[in-house]
């Protein structure tokens, strides 16, 4: 049996292009593998979901460009805000599709909480403000700067700001579903030890709200593992991959 494929979704503010660096090491140690990076709607020319029905719009995309890229099995991977989405894309696949499933310093609310509720210090502010005046805008270059690169390049630093986008106001608000994995599916959490935008007191908040996980693997980097931490991020996915060969 080969590899079952390997699905990255990106987390707010950024598009599918933001694990670049983490497929290009993949590609490297494992040609054969199967990746697929979804351009969540809002970006790359899909247009974005109406107000209140975000999440919904989201996870629908991402089952849908699984089944068209013909992906029989995978490990679906969610990182930051994807916390939102990446547990009602596994309910809906099912266990004899998903055999893992891993979050990487995800934001995952209550059921029944908002992502606002879930984010600390100036994130938590600006969200709230965003979600109050219902108009989409970019997170301020400093913040940015402060919670996503930390422990960057110069290169990297600056690939991940030129990387960023808005997102849609209401998803800020808009309540979790935290339907659980379902039987026959491994869950994994990736710990992001030195991250700014997601403590790791708030992600252990996120894995309890989750019912808990099998597995936690931490990682000494900040939030955007995918390019400050590539190759270890890379070793990481593979290695789940090749257990379901």
């Amino acid at each position: 049996m080969s590899m079952p494929g390997l699905v990255l979704v990106h987390g707010g503010g950024f598009s599918a292009d933001c694990w670049d660096p983490t497929i290009d090491a993949i590609r490297q140690a494992a040609p054969e593998l199967g990746v697929l990076a979804v351009n969540l709607p809002g970006r790359a020319g899909r247009p974005a979901p109406p107000p209140g029905s975000v999440i919904d719009g989201w996870v629908d995309a991402v089952c849908i460009d699984i089944d068209t890229a013909g992906l029989d099995r995978v490990v679906v991977v969610g990182h930051s805000m994807a916390g939102l989405t990446v547990p009602r894309v596994v309910s809906r696949l099912g266990g004899s599709r998903v055999p893992e499933t891993i979050l990487a310093g995800a934001f995952v609310p209550p059921a029944g909480c908002t992502l606002a509720d879930t984010l600390t210090g100036p994130f938590r502010f600006i969200a709230r403000r965003y979600a109050r005046t219902g108009r989409s805008r970019d997170v301020p270059v400093a913040l940015a700067r402060f919670g996503f690169t930390n422990g960057m390049t110069a290169a990297q630093r600056s690939f991940t700001l030129e990387r960023m986008c808005t997102e849609p106001p209401s998803v800020l608000i808009e309540k979790a579903v935290n339907p659980g994995a379902p039987d026959g599916t491994i869950s994994t959490w990736i710990l992001t030890r030195r991250d700014r935008a997601l403590s790791v007191r708030a992600q252990q908040r996120g894995i309890a709200a989750l019912g808990g996980v099998d597995a936690v693997i931490p990682i000494d980097t900040g939030h955007m593992l995918m390019i400050s931490a590539p190759d270890r991020l890379a070793q990481i996915l593979l290695d789940s991959c090749r257990r379901y060969t």
